[in-house]
Order: C-alpha cells, then sequence, then structure tokens
C-alpha cells in the first residue's frame, strides 16, 4: 500500500506538492482541521521506510519507529467511509481500499501514501519524533488526524501541525466514525479522520 513509484515527498512541483499554499488552486484548509494544524514543528515526510533511511535525516531506529506507529495510526485511524464512491470523492478514483469493522461490515479507507515524522518536544523540554500516516488530497499530503503537510521553498523546510502528527489524548482514544456522503458534503470535502470526543459537555468533529 505504500505507493513509492508515483511519489516523491522531499521537493516536489506544485502538482503533486507538501506545501499547502504553493499553487493557486489550493483550497484553503476547512476549519474542522484547524487544531491540526496549529503550532507547527518541524518534520520530515517519506514515502517509505527505505527512503526515510536513505534521506539520512533522522536515525535508521527513529525511521523504523516513525514507521511503525504509521501503520498503527493507518491500521486504527485512517479516515473512513461508508460507501468507497464517497472516499474517491475526496482522494481520487482508485485511491480508497474496503477494510472490516471488528465485529462485522466493512468500510473504505485512502490508500497509506507514506508517513511523516515530526520533532516534538515533551513536558520537560526534552526532544522526540512522533510518526503519523499521510495521505494524498486535494494536491497535498494530510495525516489521519487532519494536519496538512507544508513544505517551504524558501527555506527548505517542511513542518506539520503539533495536533496533525500528535494530537491530545482525548482525539486519539475517541471511537473513529464512518462517515457518509452527507458528512463530506457539510465538511466541505473534509477528509480527517472522522472522529468525535467531548470536552466540557461540547461535541467536537474531525
Amino acid at each position: 500500500m505504500m505507493r513509492s513509484k508515483s511519489l516523491t515527498l522531499t521537493g516536489l512541483m506544485c502538482g503533486a506538492s507538501l506545501s499547502i499554499g504553493a499553487c493557486d488552486n489550493t483550497p484553503q484548509i476547512p476549519s474542522q482541521e484547524a487544531a491540526a494544524n496549529k503550532d507547527p514543528v518541524e518534520a520530515f515526510a517519506y514515502a517509505s521506510l527505505e527512503q526515510c533511511k536513505a534521506a539520512d535525516k533522522v536515525s535508521d531506529a527513529e525511521c523504523d519507529t516513525a514507521y511503525q506507529a504509521a501503520l498503527k495510526d493507518d491500521a486504527t485511524n485512517a479516515p473512513r467511509y461508508d460507501q468507497q464512491a464517497t472516499c474517491e470523492e475526496v482522494y481520487g478514483a482508485g485511491q480508497c481500499v474496503p477494510r472490516q469493522q471488528a465485529g462485522g461490515g466493512s468500510f473504505f479507507t485512502p490508500l497509506l501514501a507514506g508517513f511523516v515524522i515530526g520533532q516534538m518536544l515533551d513536558g520537560g523540554g526534552r526532544g522526540y519524533y512522533r510518526g503519523t500516516s499521510l495521505y494524498r488530497r486535494d494536491g497535498g499530503y494530510y495525516t489521519g488526524w487532519g494536519g496538512a503537510v507544508n513544505h517551504n521553498y524558501a527555506t527548505g523546510r517542511t513542518s506539520v501541525g503539533r495536533q496533525g502528527i500528535d494530537p491530545p489524548a482525548a482525539v486519539r482514544q475517541a471511537p473513529a466514525k464512518v462517515q457518509t456522503r452527507s458528512t463530506v458534503v457539510s465538511r466541505g470535502g473534509f477528509g480527517g479522520g472522522g472522529r468525535s470526543y467531548s470536552s466540557g459537555g461540547r461535541s467536537y468533529g474531525g
């Protein structure tokens, strides 16, 4: 499912860009993704584990850890849709596959396009790396949590919102929700994780 032959996630042209603002026809980030795109952290995006190791930006062990985290996030938190056609409206024709739900039934998710590694800080100011899955949408790349991967061509740096790669526990632990076409339309084509959780008596959708 790692479609490395069609992806180069380090220095792409506008047609398949990591930069949300690099091309005039790139849509604005929907409001539902706002939290996932705040507080950007430096990141590295790759189409495959081999590409990560060859780039030599982080250690091979960190590539391995981030890749395994991405596979786990993809298995448990990939955006879910009730129909293949609905999924493909967001991610493109031929880009969605069926999966089985625990306890029976099925849904559709986009193909895993790669993974991203973000440079994070813990509460004590110590640095660590966090990895998560990537999906291609609207000419760019997004995490399963709705974080847009941005590439600054002037500086050569790539970034992703902190919560787009490492969301709070309330988001991580919320049950995944299968989206319908009406949900997609109401969100303007939003293809994030489709999760909901409560905080202070309010319900949020992502």
